[in-house]
């Protein structure tokens, strides 16, 4: 699988996260994306999934649980961390 097609297999689970109670952060981030730093929908949502497939990816490598902590500073890196 190659990096845009893990993106577009994770846009269901972060659009999901947008709408539940249990991740009220992805909401914040997305909302803040759009309205704050002018990226559309679409493209927030995207951003949002990199850093779960960032996530994603170092449990695998480190053979670790989903780090929930993490997840969230990679969030509030966004979009500066979509320019590296």
């Amino acid at each position: 699988m190659n990096d845009e097609s893990l993106i577009d297999a994770l846009l269901p689970a972060v659009k999901q996260q947008i709408e539940s109670a249990e991740t009220p952060y992805v909401k914040v981030t997305y909302t803040r994306l759009v309205e704050q730093e002018g990226l559309s929908p679409d493209e927030a949502v995207e951003a949002i999934a990199l850093c779960l497939a960032d996530e994603t990816n170092r449990m695998y490598i480190d053979k670790r649980d989903f780090d929930q902590n993490r997840y969230q500073e990679l969030l509030c890196t966004l979009p500066e961390s979509l320019e590296e």
